[in-house]
């Protein structure tokens, strides 16, 4: 191999480290967000938890973060308005990028 296949070998592992980053941060938002809102609904445990869970695989329904807005703001019914919910989503990526940058 040349400079240059190094070169561009290390820019794809950048780039598929980066994305895996991304991913792993917006995953550990939504959780974060999911136990957020299970405290709203009075939720505990493993009720909590599994709540948390089915928020992660909501983002999983259509491309973008609505889907999970969307099923926050209907679980919620009404309680918190979707404006607050992408306000509380916003707090809680930067808190979910702080806690994989400690893992690392």
């Amino acid at each position: 191999m040349n400079t240059f296949d190094d070169r561009e070998k290390a820019f794809e592992n950048k780039f598929a480290h980066d994305e895996e980053m991304k991913f792993r941060a917006q995953a550990r938002c939504n959780k974060l967000l999911g136990l957020w809102a299970a405290e709203i609904l009075g939720k505990t445990g493993e009720e909590a938890n599994e709540y948390a869970k089915s928020v992660v695989i909501a983002d999983f329904e259509e491309a973008g973060h609505e889907d999970v807005v969307r099923k926050v703001a209907g679980d919620l019914d009404g309680r918190v308005s979707a404006e607050e919910i992408r306000a509380k989503m916003a707090e809680l990526l930067k808190i979910a990028k702080d806690q994989l940058l400690k893992e690392v």
